[in-house]
């Protein structure tokens, strides 16, 4: 590495770790302590029990738990649209597939805030049912299912699993969902694990979203709920419980770090 990168590279891990270092800090330390010497290295007295009290003031497992919930079912629909969808667009191929691909990567170009009110209005009312989704878990669920992201990484995947093989099962009288159940299923697990681990840190971390289509506060995701007690905790106990809610998503991204770099930039399967 030239000397150039090496400052990049300082750079970039100081931005990254030092803001979790300082919750780490903070979330250790007295509260008057945060307040006079922000910047301190080290709390000078280490109080483990801060964790103990934000679980239990603060509700930090309902809120936990409420999280979990809605994350998994985004995680499902947001994969089960993906496979399906580049299934259709990558292997099926109608004659529409690319009208629908394209319309599918436009999304990717509008910002999130520009469709809210459109999808607000839609999960007051549901079209066609007449349902409003608003306080329950499909107003997150659903609108987490077409993800222009993981619909590309799955169609880029798709395309590259060598068609000879999609031919040689027809011949022998297989079907769509054999094609998809028994070869594109077995063969794109790597990609299917990236996108299940995007959507978990997206669904994780989104803010806007939960605190519009879910007002009621106990059925809130972690990362609203914290906002709203944070007026009426001490900052210590707050900095505790927003190191609890940050750790899954930060451990589940160490783990995985190498599957969701490759998956990111993967193209295809080499024939």
């Amino acid at each position: 590495m030239t000397p150039l990168q090496w400052v990049m590279f300082i750079l970039v891990t100081a931005l990254s770790v030092l803001p979790l270092l300082w919750l780490a800090k903070s979330a250790l330390s007295p509260t008057q302590e945060i307040l006079r010497e922000p910047f301190r290295l080290w709390p000078s007295e280490v109080q483990w029990s801060n964790f103990s009290e934000a679980w239990t003031t603060m509700s930090v497992g309902r809120y936990m738990w409420n999280t979990l919930v809605l994350t998994g079912g985004s995680v499902f629909f947001q994969v089960f649209v993906a496979a399906t969808l580049s299934f259709g667009i990558a292997v099926l191929r109608p004659v529409y597939s690319k009208v629908v691909y394209a319309l599918v990567l436009a999304t990717l170009l509008l910002p999130p805030t520009v469709s809210l009110i459109a999808l607000y209005l839609t999960i007051l009312d549901l079209p066609l049912l007449g349902l409003n989704l608003q306080n329950t878990v499909w107003a997150i669920w659903l609108p987490a299912g077409v993800h222009g992201f993981s619909v590309l990484l799955c169609v880029r995947f798709f395309q590259g699993i060598p068609r000879e093989l999609f031919e040689a099962a027809q011949i022998d009288g297989a079907g769509p969902w054999t094609l998809f159940r028994r070869i594109v299923l077995p063969m794109s697990r790597p990609i299917l694990a990236v996108v299940s681990l995007l959507a978990v840190m997206n669904s994780w971390k989104d803010f806007l979203w939960p605190l519009i289509a879910v007002p009621d506060t106990d059925r809130r995701p972690i990362t609203v709920a914290l906002s709203i007690v944070a007026r009426s905790v001490e900052e210590n106990l707050l900095f505790a419980g927003l190191l609890i809610a940050t750790l899954p998503p930060v451990l589940l991204f160490i783990i995985f770090q190498r599957q969701i770099v490759r998956g990111a930039g993967f193209t295809g399967l080499k024939g």
